[in-house]
């Protein structure tokens, strides 16, 4: 319910706003939506890598095994 009374409230205020700033409210939204969306890739970034820090725990693989692969690629070329 607080959620559909906010809204309602910004759109009541943006009917007040004077029409050469809409651009500047726009660009907020566009904002925190990036915000928004960044968090979320950060959150399945660290997600993933939990993951795989699981599996290659359990299949007995180690950072500095995967320290030695990383050079072993970056020296061949």
């Amino acid at each position: 319910m607080a959620r559909v009374v906010t809204r309602e409230t910004i759109l009541k205020e943006l009917e007040g706003l004077a029409e050469d700033q809409l651009p500047v409210v726009l660009d907020f939204i566009h904002f925190l939506k990036f915000r928004q969306e960044a968090e979320r890739a950060r959150q399945r970034f660290a997600a993933a890598v939990e993951e795989a820090r699981s599996i290659a725990q359990e299949r007995g693989i180690t950072d500095e095994d995967v320290l030695e692969e990383i050079r072993a690629v970056r020296f061949r070329q």
